[in-house]
């Protein structure tokens, strides 16, 4: 479903409502508003829809191995320091990761198949390297 918006009458943008449907639950309905320029079609907004559990697995592991969670809000300045230390240490870990799995570090067996890096384990998430990835066989 597709409404427009108009600027000095001329169409600018749309604004989507995107209902998605699980393969493995036929029965449950994600559903997504979007708001996009004209360009932007459906296979666009269905892949930046995809696209969001990756994301929230990524901050999930900022949270617990980074420490992006473990802040008082007093100030903006405070906050804004504590949010770019922690995504920085993200992104170190992150480009070690890479650099281990390109020097040949030990790879890490996963037991599904996934296109994030980040995996669960007990209570934290840890980044493994997508080449460092080997499947496990189908049950």
């Amino acid at each position: 479903m597709a409404e427009c918006a108009h600027q000095d009458g001329e169409l600018i943008r749309r604004r989507w409502a995107l209902a998605r449907r699980s393969l493995t639950r036929p029965d449950e309905i994600a559903y997504y508003l979007g708001y996009a320029p004209l360009d932007v079609g459906v296979d666009e907004l269905v892949r930046v829809a995809g696209a969001r559990w990756a994301i929230e697995e990524c901050f999930q592991a900022v949270k617990n191995e980074c420490g992006l969670d473990e802040y008082q809000v007093r100030r903006y300045v405070g906050w804004y320091r504590h949010i770019t230390l922690a995504m920085l240490a993200h992104a170190f870990l992150a480009a070690m990761s890479a650099r281990a799995a390109e020097k040949g570090g030990p790879s890490v067996r996963m037991p599904w198949s996934s296109s994030s890096p980040w995996r669960k384990c007990g209570d934290s998430w840890q980044l493994t390297h997508p080449e460092a990835f080997t499947p496990s066989p189908t049950r």
